[in-house]
């Protein structure tokens, strides 16, 4: 028996109002740009600054590392909204509102940047290493590798996810073993957190907001939400991976300053080379290999997603490429590794410092600090380009708070590390 056909009316359809549900997320897909900032973020500069912190003032200066993160949470989220609520990348959104000359400028100056802070990736490599493997070799070995796992994988992005994801658990578990060893007074460590009415941090210490504080990596999130897929539905799957991310930023840089605070005060620590070597008599060969293991995955992963932010935001700001996966941003990422790995070479071989190099970088930084967190200020508040989607106001005068403290430090740097340099080499 033939069944009747069926009118339009019978057919099944899904209202238009009621679309499939998405699949509930695993937890650990609600994560990750926020654990690749992070990673850029613990390098061995932060590493050194930390011990550094910790050797001199003990706990009391932990309250410090608190005020940096929260403007750095303060950053990530504006950044992360930025990214998920709009659908151009950063730089094109700067080139359109105020020219493509400002996009560029961005970009030129975070790939300066990115190059300097590269250099110091090596030596972090190298020092990690060299009590194992007292050589350059590594260095040569493991830019090739980075250099071929940037050109290796078609979707970068979620290879770099889970390699960070990987690092990061290395980098928290090292640092908490060597807290261990170190036993630190968990009274004296806690009082840390309540600011010193009787003593006031010197302009030393913005060392420490600088290396905590990162603004570079925080206009970053904007372009790693987009690699990651997220869009206005994930909006706070975007805002809690940020603080996320800060708050692995804040656990890591204590430990550190909790472990140099508890065995190595009084020790003068030029490089993170010494803190490894003040550990050894201290902790033994083991508890050294522990601390250079979280030293090096701390280099590493940093090391790779550094370049990629000087690379990938001088292609953007050029309007080159809008992907890091784009052939123009990988050649860019891959001479950002090249230059960084040169210069470390030059200085490990000819035990000299490039310091014309360093002053120049200083000084970019002081110029594109505060003119990367005004933009971003400028942008997340833009009702033409957010909507309703501005950012609080708690966030909005963390953030301002913030963007003061970065004029200030570029005022400090500008004024006792820039201009005497400069000085010296005009003489």
């Amino acid at each position: 028996m033939n069944r009747p056909d069926r009118g339009p009316t019978q057919q099944r359809t899904i209202p238009a109002s009621h679309p499939p549900a998405r699949k509930p997320k695993r937890w650990y897909h609600r994560l990750g740009p926020g654990l690749i900032t992070a990673c850029v973020v613990i390098g061995p500069g932060s590493i050194l600054t930390s011990s550094r912190t910790g050797a001199t003032y003990g706990y009391s200066m932990n309250w410090v590392v608190v005020v940096a993160v929260a403007f750095m949470m303060a950053y990530t989220t504006i950044s992360a909204r930025l990214g998920v609520v709009t659908s151009q990348t950063t730089g094109e959104l700067v080139a359109q509102r105020a020219g493509r000359w400002l996009a560029a400028l961005i970009g030129i100056a975070v790939f300066f940047i990115a190059s300097a802070f590269q250099f110091g990736n090596n030596l972090g490599v190298h020092s990690a290493i060299q009590p194992f493997w007292p050589s350059t070799i590594p260095l040569l070995l493991f830019n090739a590798l980075t250099i071929g796992f940037l050109f290796s994988f078609r979707n970068l992005y979620r290879a770099i996810e889970r390699l960070m994801m990987i690092l990061v658990a290395i980098m928290l578990v090292s640092f908490a073993l060597n807290l261990a060893f170190a036993r630190p007074d968990p009274i004296a460590w806690a009082k840390g957190f309540v600011p010193s009415i009787d003593r006031r941090p010197d302009l030393a210490l913005l060392g420490l907001v600088g290396t905590t504080f990162v603004v570079a990596a925080a206009y970053y999130q904007s372009y790693l939400v987009k690699q990651k897929g997220w869009t206005l539905e994930d909006v706070e799957d975007s805002l809690r991976d940020a603080r996320v991310g800060a708050i692995i930023m804040a656990v890591i840089t204590l430990m550190i300053m909790a472990t140099a605070g508890s065995v190595l005060r009084g020790h003068e620590l030029r490089t993170v080379a010494d803190v490894a070597a003040q550990l050894e008599p201290l902790f033994g060969r083991g508890g050294q290999a522990i601390f250079c293991l979280g030293l090096f995955a701390a280099a590493y992963s940093s090391f790779l997603v550094n370049s990629l932010i000087g690379g990938y935001l001088l292609a953007d700001g050029l309007g080159l490429a809008t992907r890091q996966d784009a052939l123009p941003a990988k050649v860019l990422t891959a001479a950002v590794l090249l230059s960084g790995m040169f210069v470390a070479l030059y200085v490990l071989h000819t035990d000299t410092s490039p310091v014309a190099a360093i002053v120049a970088a200083q000084a970019i930084t002081v110029i594109a600090s505060p003119l990367m967190a005004f933009v971003l200020l400028w942008l997340a508040n833009s009702p033409s380009v957010v909507g309703q989607h501005r950012p609080g106001l708690l966030v909005n005068v963390t953030a301002l708070l913030g963007f003061l403290v970065v004029l200030l430090i570029a005022w400090h740097v500008a004024a006792d590390r820039v201009w005497p340099q400069l000085k010296q080499l005009l003489q």
